[in-house]
C-alpha cells in the first residue's frame, strides 16, 4: 500500500503533458539546459538540464520523447519529455551537429560532423546506434524530404550537398562545391519535395535547387545592408544562417546575421515580402503547426524571437539561455 502512495505522489509532481500541447523546443549552445516555450503565451515552462554544448533536437511523431545531441558528450541524449528527465545516452562515432528523424520516427539520423564524417543512425525502439552511413566529409545538417523518402545531407568541410534514397541509404546525386550549410525543403500538392533553399558558405542569402533536374536553378541575395548598419562579424563565414518554409508552404523565411533580421519571401514565386527585426545573429527558426507563428533564435541577443506571420511583426522577445541556436517545435499527440 505504501508503495502505491508513492507511486501517486511521484505521478501528480511530474509535470502535466497534455494531448494537443505545442512547444517551442530552444537549445542552447553554451552551458547544459535547453528550454521549452508555450506559444500560447511566450513564456519558459518548463527547462531540461545535463545536456552540455547541445546542438540537434528533434521531437518524436507522438511528442513524448526528444531527442538531442551533445557535442560535449559525444552521445545521442533521449529525453521524457512529461518528466523531462534524460533516460539515456546513446554513443556516438563522432562529435555531432544536427539531427532528423525518418517520417515514421523509427530512425533518428545523427550528422557527425568530425572527420571523416559520417550519418549515424539511430533505432528509436532499442535506442541503440546500429550503423554508420559514409558521407562526403563531415555532415553539419541532415533531413529527411517530408515524404520520408530521402536523406539530404550538407557538408561544410566537404562542401557539398548529397542526397540518399532513405530506405537503401545508398547515395543518388550530389551538388555544390560550396560549404552547405541550413536547408530548407518546399514540397509538390502530392507531398513530394519540389525545391530545396540551400544556404551557402559567403553568401547572404540562399541558392535554389530544382529536387526532379538535380540542379541549381537560381540564387537569391538578401536586402544589402549598409556597412554602416552591419553587425559586427564574425559571422562564421555563414551571414545567413536558418531557413524554413511555413508549414502551409505560402512563405519562406530567412536569416540575416549582417542585420539581426529575418526576411520572408511569398511561394512559390519567391518574392521578397518583406523584412522583421530581431536579435543579434539570428542563428535558427521553427514554426508553429498553424503557420501563425515563427520563432528565431538569437545567438548574440541570448533571446528567442516570436514573429506573427499574417502581420510580420515582433510579439514578444524571450530570454533563454546562452547562445542559442538550434531548435524545433514538439507537439504532444
Amino acid at each position: 500500500m505504501r508503495h502505491r502512495v508513492l507511486l501517486a505522489v511521484l505521478l501528480l509532481s511530474l509535470p502535466s503533458v497534455a494531448v494537443g500541447q505545442v512547444r517551442i523546443v530552444q537549445t542552447n549552445s553554451q552551458g547544459d539546459n535547453l528550454h521549452l516555450i508555450d506559444p500560447a503565451t511566450n513564456t519558459i515552462v518548463g527547462e531540461i538540464t545535463g545536456i552540455p554544448l547541445a546542438h540537434g533536437a528533434s521531437a518524436s511523431p507522438d511528442g513524448r520523447r526528444l531527442y538531442v545531441s551533445s557535442e560535449a558528450k559525444r552521445t545521442l541524449d533521449v529525453v521524457d519529455v512529461a518528466s523531462r528527465a534524460i533516460v539515456k545516452e546513446i554513443p556516438l562515432s563522432g562529435r555531432p551537429n544536427n539531427i532528423h528523424l525518418s517520417k515514421d520516427g523509427s530512425l533518428l539520423y545523427v550528422a557527425i560532423v568530425s572527420q571523416p564524417g559520417a550519418l549515424d543512425v539511430i533505432d528509436t525502439a532499442t535506442l541503440e546506434n546500429v550503423r554508420s552511413i559514409k558521407t562526403n566529409g563531415g555532415i553539419h545538417n541532415v533531413y529527411v524530404t517530408p515524404d520520408g523518402r530521402h536523406i539530404v545531407a550538407g557538408s561544410i568541410g566537404g562542401q557539398n550537398m548529397t542526397v540518399y534514397d532513405q530506405e537503401t541509404e545508398e547515395e543518388e546525386w550530389r551538388l555544390f562545391d560550396e560549404g552547405v550549410r541550413p536547408i530548407a525543403i518546399e514540397t509538390n500538392a502530392d507531398g513530394s519535395t519540389k525545391r530545396l533553399f540551400v544556404e551557402i558558405s559567403d553568401h547572404h542569402g540562399f541558392a535554389i535547387v530544382d529536387f526532379a533536374t538535380r540542379r541549381e536553378v537560381g540564387r537569391v541575395t538578401l536586402p544589402d545592408v549598409p556597412e554602416a548598419e552591419r553587425e559586427p562579424g564574425p559571422f562564421n563565414r555563414a551571414p545567413a544562417h536558418g531557413i524554413g518554409v511555413a508549414p502551409d508552404g505560402k512563405t519562406l523565411w530567412v536569416n540575416s546575421r549582417m542585420n539581426g533580421h529575418v526576411y520572408v519571401y511569398s511561394l512559390p514565386d519567391v518574392t521578397l515580402l518583406g523584412g522583421v527585426k530581431v536579435g543579434r545573429h539570428p542563428d535558427w527558426l521553427t514554426f508553429t503547426p498553424d503557420s501563425k507563428t515563427i520563432y528565431v533564435a538569437n545567438q548574440e541577443s541570448n533571446s528567442v524571437s516570436a514573429i506573427d506571420i499574417a502581420t510580420r511583426t515582433e510579439t514578444a522577445r524571450i530570454p533563454v539561455g546562452k547562445i542559442p541556436k538550434r531548435n524545433t517545435t514538439l507537439v504532444i499527440r
